[in-house]
């Protein structure tokens, strides 16, 4: 299985070293031919004008958005996640608008309003997620088949799934707990099996 990390910007090694952890291979992803032959990828944080502006340069953003239209898995960490959505009301970023999601950015204020919390995440199983938000963006809102997967005890939508799409407000990456990488493969695993029948 082999997974592509965008290396733009942002914690791309972070997820590049759990991911091999977890047996799979990862590279890091710069240039349009380096998103050939990937199983899925990963949109980590960053800030999200930057990551915008350079994946315009590289040529990326149309490449990307054929292959999740192809059916690649991708998921969103943070800017991964403003990336994403298909509205940021208030933004002048460009996303990619592949998830049917609005989303706020630096929802909760600036780096210094940085937090960590437990989170409830039925498809990670009972234990909580230790969640870690750096300048963290929100979900306003989910529509057209995006479904929340958690939620702030405000009721604050901070991750998402629309199918094979993921997106997730805090750095699962910064943490020891690898179970949302593995979530992330599992959908991974699933639509490759797909594929082969």
């Amino acid at each position: 299985m082999k997974i592509g990390v965008l290396a733009s910007q942002g914690a791309f090694a972070e997820h590049i070293a759990i991911l091999k952890k977890l047996g799979a291979e990862a590279v890091a992803v710069r240039l349009p031919e380096e998103l050939k032959d990937l199983d899925g990828l990963i949109i980590p944080g960053g800030e999200s004008t930057t990551i915008s502006k350079l994946m315009s340069h590289y040529k990326l953003s149309r490449e990307i958005q054929k292959l999740a239209r192809k059916g690649l898995p991708i998921w969103g960490t943070c800017a991964g996640m403003i990336m994403l959505a298909d509205k940021l009301p208030g933004s002048s970023v460009e996303p990619l608008g592949l998830m049917k999601i609005s989303v706020i950015r630096n929802a909760f204020g600036r780096q210094k309003e940085s937090f960590e919390t437990e989170l409830e995440i039925p498809a990670l199983g009972k234990k909580p997620f230790p969640a870690v938000f750096i300048r963290a963006p929100a979900i306003q809102e989910t529509t057209d088949g995006a479904e929340p997967l958690a939620r702030l005890a405000d009721g604050t939508i901070v991750a998402a799934r629309q199918g094979k799409l993921l997106a997730t407000a805090f750095h699962p990456e910064l943490t020891d707990d690898p179970r949302f990488h593995q979530y992330f493969l599992d959908i991974v695993s699933e639509i490759k099996s797909k594929g082969k029948k």
